[in-house]
Formats: structure tokens, sequence, C-alpha cells
């Protein structure tokens, strides 16, 4: 997981997500699947691209009733995904069946996939969080506060945004994973994306792996976008 570039494959159905891919033929990827496209194509979706050879973080968020979870997770551990995720506000016994489900639905002698958290999502301000959510700490306290709770629960790790990993690091050891979305690179605009972050930054505060869209999957030239940005992201040539 350390070090990943995870490509958001925000499409609207398989066929655009294997024209994207075309030119990527022969590579191994790390992908992400999330609401949209899962929606749309469901199960196959994730067995066309494990077909490729391809890494697959479902990202379905997942946020109900302990019960509820369980069930959701133990079925999607059988798609054997490298990873997936539930929200943290959802709570700590909800985490806790996340992790069950997925062990109980994984094949024996597999590895179950990694499981994360979303603590506050990146297209969220502090100002939003506290007027909308009442909740009436800092971003960066809620932020510690759910990593906090998703380690207890005994999950891998978080999505956050790069701007919270130096201090989870510090509280929560560098072990614990942080996944972050909202990268982009410094002349990118930044869409509905609202704390933002440049690979170079990501890499210098220990992000475990950063997730990227619409700057490599709307490109001109995918395959070239993608090489600039794990040069970027990887220090290449710096």
């Amino acid at each position: 997981m350390d070090n990943s570039l995870i490509i958001a494959l925000d499409f609207a159905n398989g066929g655009e997500v294997n024209q994207f891919l075309t030119p990527f033929e022969g590579k191994e990827l790390f992908v992400k699947v999330g609401m949209e496209l899962f929606y749309q194509e469901g199960p196959s979706i994730i067995h066309q691209l494990k077909d490729k050879g391809h890494r697959i973080f479902l990202d379905l968020k997942l946020h109900d009733i302990p019960n509820t979870v369980k069930s959701a997770m133990k079925g999607l551990a059988r798609l054997e995904c490298d990873l997936v995720n539930v929200h943290a506000a959802g709570g700590k016994e909800m985490m806790q069946a996340a992790l069950e489900g997925l062990e109980a639905g994984t094949a024996a002698g597999r590895k179950r996939p990694d499981c994360i958290a979303v603590s506050q999502l990146t297209s969220t301000s502090e100002e939003q969080m506290n007027k909308e959510q009442l909740i009436p700490v800092s971003l960066k306290d809620s932020v510690l506060h759910y990593a906090s709770l998703t380690k207890e629960a005994g999950l891998d790790g978080v999505v956050c945004s790069a701007w919270e990993t130096a201090f989870i690091r510090e509280q929560l050891g560098n072990t614990f994973l942080t996944v972050c979305p909202g990268i982009r690179m410094a002349e990118d605009n930044v869409g509905d994306q609202k704390r933002v972050a440049t690979p170079e930054f990501a890499r210098n505060t220990g992000v475990s792996a950063i997730v990227v869209g619409r700057s490599i999957t709307r490109s001109a030239d995918p395959l070239k976008s993608y090489e600039q940005w794990m040069e970027a992201w990887k220090g290449i040539n710096q």
C-alpha cells in the first residue's frame, strides 16, 4: 500500500473505463471504483479489472447499523478487492462489525482486504463542518478523533487530507494508513475539493497513498499524465 498512486475511475459505465484503460495495456495499476461506477456496473466491473491485473480500492463508504455493514462487507469480501472503506462517523461498533464481515467473507488462506474509514471528506471545510455537522472543534481535531476511533476499532487506516497526515502519524504511528484524495498539481483547478495538496507535499508528510482522478482521467494523454504524476509522487528528477 505504501507510496501507491490510486487512479479514481469516476466514469459512468464500463465502456468508458475500458476506453480510458486502453493506453495502459500491460501496466498494473491501482484503481478506485466508487459509487458512480459500481452502482451502474455492479460486481462485474471488479471482475473485469481484476482480470486485467489491477489492484482495486472499492470506495463505497459504508455507513449503516453494524449488522447491515457486517453483512455487506461479508459479501464485498468475496470480490477480493485490495482496499474497502466505511465512514468513521458510523462509530466504533459499526467499524468492528465491518471487520468481522470482511474476515467472515474472505476465503480461507486469503488475506482480507485492508479496511479504512473516512474521517472528514476533503470537500468539507472547517466552517461547513461546524455549521452543518454541529461539530464545534477544529477540523484537525475532528479528523484526529475519528482516526483514533478507527484505530481502536482495529481498522487499517483512514481517508483524510494530506494536511492531517503528519498529526495522524505522530499520534497513531507510521503503520496506520493514510489514503489521501484532494491531490492536485500546483497549476490544477481544485474543482469541488477544499483541502487540497500537491503530490510533493503529500510525499513529504508521509502519506501512504494518494488518490488522483480528473487530472489523469480527463487528460488528453492519460498515460503521459499518469507518468508525470508518478514522477512527482515518487520524487523522480527532484
